[in-house]
């Protein structure tokens, strides 16, 4: 069983017990469910540096990242830094993330904010909304093309955008929609945890125009973002890059800086 299978059969088990726990109509009564979202795809459309800031607190193929961070600082210094976006790992057992990162990061800032999940239940959907995110990420590797539809939809009519992810050339057929708003291509191969910038560029070709291309893992440097550009890129998540310093907002601030100049 491959680390994303194992993952997917521990998520099935949280949101039984979740469900059991918190009713829909408790997550649809809470007060940020009603708020006016911030759109991702906007602020990268009319970005010239398109980064998307993560956090992120460990990794299954990097057991420990940086385990010392304040969520809420991490994301003033994000935003100060003049991010596009910041990606929240709310994933407990392999990320070391929870929706209380969501909950707490919202009551800092007022950027974009992707919950970065392994959703595979409208549950969670719901819950995004509920803990104050922006937009939501689906990964086609562990989707069928009706799931997609059906949670991109529901996303849609909560005023969430969607971040759909692809790894290949097949998952990317059978994911284009028009309830999506941003291609993501993960440069990373799951079974290795190998990464290569190729796979976004060879992908490129056959994303459609209509979609914002984000381009996630392995992007270190300012090169990379410069090349990928050229591929008709516009969002860049980096999360490791800033997470592995002392100060991931000014990590960002300094990355930025750089790529403005």
């Amino acid at each position: 069983m491959n680390i994303l299978s194992k993952i997917v059969k521990d998520k099935r088990k949280e949101i039984d017990l979740k469900k059991s726990l918190i009713p829909i109509k408790q997550l649809e009564a809470s007060v940020l469910f009603q708020r006016e979202t911030f759109s991702l795809a906007k602020a990268l459309r009319n970005s010239s540096t398109g980064i998307i800031a993560e956090h992120k607190r460990r990794s299954p193929s990097k057991s420990t990242i940086n385990q010392n961070t304040n969520v809420g600082q991490v994301a003033k210094g994000y935003k100060n830094a003049g991010v596009c976006g910041m990606s929240i790992l709310t994933d407990i057992k392999y990320f070391g993330g929870s929706l209380e990162d969501l909950l707490l990061a919202r009551a800092c800032v007022n950027i974009p904010l992707l919950r970065k999940e392994f959703i595979i239940s409208e549950y969670q959907i719901l819950e995004a909304k509920a803990y104050g995110a922006d937009a939501i990420l689906l990964i086609a590797a562990i989707l069928s093309k009706e799931e997609i539809k059906l949670f991109s939809e529901l996303a849609k009519s909560l005023h969430l955008d969607v971040l759909l992810e692809v790894h290949n050339e097949d998952e990317l057929h059978k994911s284009i929609m028009p309830s999506l708003d941003m291609l993501g291509v993960n440069n990373r191969n799951l079974k290795t945890f190998e990464v290569s910038l190729e796979t976004s560029k060879s992908l490129s070709k056959i994303i459609p125009d209509d979609f914002v291309r984000v381009s996630e893992s392995g992007i270190s440097n300012i090169e990379a973002i410069q090349d990928l550009k050229k591929y008709g890129y516009q969002g860049f998540l980096i999360g490791e890059n800033f997470m592995k310093t002392d100060n991931p907002g000014l990590s960002a601030t300094e990355f930025i800086k750089k790529l403005k100049n």
